[in-house]
């Protein structure tokens, strides 16, 4: 994993985008695929607001996906060997960049046919502690024609990053503004913050 981890890294100095294919084992990603799916059929996704606890608001013509939160209390196994993981992740990331990162978060994003979310921050105006997003796919033979892209707005250009399955991405919360494209079919991930 470490080479995976440094591919992200590298990205991410070069471009303020770090992305790495196969983030995820194809065989993780399915679990977590068929994982997302059935909590979903039993309704236990909730509508995405924009803000936090004391700020959150719900407004459909910004975003329109649906989340369900991830959580090592759930003890699910599939969570839980993301959840590791992750922790290698970071402790990769806090000993080659000193980041001091000391906590994460992550919800299981699905964007059904025709949703999307506007252009926008991931850190929240009254916290600070969201340090890097990062988004990992769940979607196999994902098509251009299916739309859905991360569409990131640098300095002098936008960069456009298709939701391929097992691929992340890793950019600063802070800096840099984005939006995830119509799709036009269910399009599934897992996105997060890394905190301090």
């Amino acid at each position: 994993m470490q080479k995976i981890f440094n591919t992200l890294i590298d990205s991410f100095i070069d471009n303020n985008v770090g992305i790495a294919e196969n983030f995820l084992s194809a065989s993780l990603s399915s679990h977590l695929k068929d994982n997302m799916d059935n909590l979903f059929k039993n309704d236990l996704f909730l509508s995405a607001g924009t803000g936090n606890d004391t700020t959150v608001a719900h407004n459909k013509s910004v975003r329109s996906d649906r989340i369900y939160w991830l959580d090592r209390k759930h003890n699910d196994p599939w969570e839980n060997d993301f959840f590791d993981l992750m922790d290698k992740f970071v402790s990769h990331l806090n000993s080659t960049c000193y980041t001091g990162i000391t906590g994460y978060e992550f919800h299981y994003a699905l964007y059904e046919k025709g949703s999307f979310y506007k252009k926008h921050l991931d850190q929240f105006r009254n916290n600070e502690s969201r340090k890097y997003s990062m988004i990992t796919y769940l979607n196999t033979d994902w098509q251009q024609e299916d739309g859905g892209e991360l569409c990131v707005y640098h300095k002098d250009s936008s960069q456009h990053i298709s939701p391929l399955n097992g691929k992340s991405v890793f950019f600063k919360s802070s800096e840099l503004e984005h939006e995830v494209l119509v799709a036009n079919k269910p399009r599934r991930s897992i996105t997060g913050w890394l905190k301090v």
